[in-house]
């Protein structure tokens, strides 16, 4: 991900003044972070604690991120983050708006923090010269400078400078190989002649010239700041810059001054609409676009449409997805005694569904993750079975996940999981005890036919489709499993659903499930799902206690 946005100067101080609440900051760092996983967890709960919601990415090769909130929230993250030696000299640069550019805020590792995916070239040892905005139109306009766009090939489409080479590429780490083939790269004598790079905040600039260095290049310069630095300095009667910049955000685009563009997003491949998209036949909202639309099959698309259903329902209700519950921080706590304790295993179905419940019920637990191969002692006390999900509670173990569930929104039942009708609660018990029988039986040996000496799980993943053309038939009748309402028979079913989809998830796709997918789709993009997957390591005594959910 690239940065997106611009530095603080004069424009963003006129902006700050006027009622728009969203401050956005970008900002990366090419450094030395060997201990990169360690950052994650402190980080994510500082920012989620101040309310501010993005991306940062974090690798060994330093930090990438935009990140939007309250100004004073994202000030504090900024704070936080130069208080550390390495990200002391950290350059941010901002942008205001009136709508929420992030909907969550996640932090992700990764191999790199732009991938391009040629090991050995170091940004911080290896760059090129970089240009400042004013001065980059002289640089491009010499006739003897090669000038390349790094952006991928939909990002060139809605803008680029007069006179720039278009690699035609679909990621950056497609680049090394245009590189190595491109004609324009070599001089009419044979020799290397001069390259500027540039892309959106200046990022890919870093290790694009780097590359180019690496190969022999020794004139290589780079935009700094990037596009959106220039579009932000230089005025536009003598700009060299046509069209818009493509943004990673709502905003999806901006012009001169910073201003978004008339551009519109495809929700299905995430690129902006081609001009004259909506006219075409081939669009269809949060389905397809002339772009995509061959890409996909027609499962796909009804899987699309069903969920592109779903979001318009829910948005002329006004009504809240499920898991709606803002995501809350993860602290090192001293958690009161007599605090239930959880032992779980993030990706058992059983253990999730009971997360599920727990965190809807608002009550907290102590979580201790087990490791199968290595389980903890004090959970073979508790549980001589040894399996997981396991509640410990002071007067009484509860050793099943259904138990569990029921324990918790009984409780406290915020959201209404429980439905108050018996004969839905019949209902659903009786779904479930379906899934945790004849699916469940089918679902293992599917996935895992070696286990059970099977050749193949063809025939069980025959069988357990026949549960899943069910479920489909019911959320075809009503959004949920049960009713309208997302109740405890959804939370302890999807699990198991997801687990089967996963599998061989062309095959799932293929099948023609429209609600199902889309009911699915939509449990994974939601605020619950990230929170009870969040990664944790295995539990060992002496261990700092982890609150589950973090706050009541």
């Amino acid at each position: 991900m690239s940065p997106l946005l611009t530095s603080p100067s004069s424009v963003t101080s006129a902006l700050a003044a006027t009622p728009q609440t969203f401050l956005t900051a970008a900002f990366y760092k090419f450094v030395a972070l060997p201990d990169y996983t360690e950052r994650k967890a402190p980080l994510l709960a500082f920012c989620e604690a101040h309310k501010v919601k993005g991306l940062i990415l974090l690798a060994r090769e330093g930090i990438n991120s935009t990140i939007a909130g309250a100004p004073a929230d994202v000030h504090a993250v900024l704070a936080y983050l130069r208080r550390d030696p390495l990200l002391a000299d950290l350059q941010h640069k901002e942008s205001y708006a009136n709508k929420a550019p992030f909907y969550r805020m996640k932090v992700r590792l990764k191999k790199e923090i732009v991938t391009l995916g040629v090991p050995g070239i170091s940004p911080t040892l290896m760059a090129g010269t970089y240009v400042k905005p004013q001065d980059w139109n002289a640089l491009i306009s010499d006739p003897e400078v090669v000038v390349v766009d790094t952006r991928n090939d939909y990002e060139v489409e809605i803008g680029t400078f007069t006179g720039a080479i278009n690699p035609l590429i679909q990621s950056f780490s497609q680049l090394p190989d245009w590189v190595n083939q491109a004609q324009a790269l070599q001089d009419k004598t044979g020799r290397k002649p001069k390259v500027a790079m540039f892309c959106t905040g200046g990022i890919r600039c870093e290790k694009s010239t780097a590359l180019m260095r690496s190969q022999g290049f020794d004139e290589v310069y780079h935009l700094e700041g990037g596009i959106l630095k220039y579009l932000e300095t230089v005025p536009p009667e003598e700009s060299l810059w046509r069209g818009e910049c493509f943004v990673f955000d709502e905003r999806v685009s901006v012009g001169h001054g910073l201003i978004p563009g008339p551009h519109a997003l495809c929700r299905c491949c995430r690129d902006p609409l081609p001009a004259g998209a909506f006219d075409s036949p081939l669009y269809e909202a949060g389905v397809s676009c002339p772009r995509c639309h061959n890409t996909t099959t027609e499962a796909q698309k009804d899987s699309s449409r069903e969920r592109q259903r779903q979001w318009e329902k829910a948005k002329a209700s006004d009504q809240a997805h499920i898991g709606a519950m803002h995501k809350t921080p993860r602290k090192a706590v001293l958690l009161p005694q007599g605090t239930p304790v959880l032992y779980s295993f993030r990706r058992c179905p059983y253990a999730m569904r009971a997360r599920l419940a727990l965190h809807a019920a608002g009550v907290q637990c102590e979580l201790r993750e087990v490791a199968l191969k290595q389980k903890p002692e004090a959970l073979l006390q508790a549980s001589p079975k040894g399996t997981v999900p396991v509640l410990v509670l002071q007067d009484r173990v509860i050793e099943q996940s259904l138990d569990i569930m029921l324990w918790a929104l009984q409780a406290h039942d915020p959201q209404g999981w429980l439905p108050k009708d018996p004969d839905l609660q019949t209902d659903a018990l009786q779904l479930v005890a379906q899934c945790d029988g004849d699916f469940k039986f089918h679902l293992d040996r599917y996935k895992y036919p070696n286990r059970y000496d099977l050749p193949d799980g063809q025939s069980h993943r025959a069988q357990g489709a026949v549960f899943l053309a069910q479920l489909n038939t019911r959320l075809q009748n009503h959004d949920f499993l049960i009713d309208h309402q997302w109740r405890w028979a959804d939370a302890a079913v999807i699990p198991f659903v997801r687990q089967f989809a996963r599998a061989d998830a062309v095959w799932f796709e293929s099948q023609p499930w429209p609600a199902l997918h889309a009911w699915l789709a939509r449990f994974e993009a939601s605020t619950a799902y990230d929170v009870v997957m969040e990664k944790y390591k295995p539990w060992h005594v002496g261990q700092a206690q982890i609150a589950f959910p973090t706050v009541l």
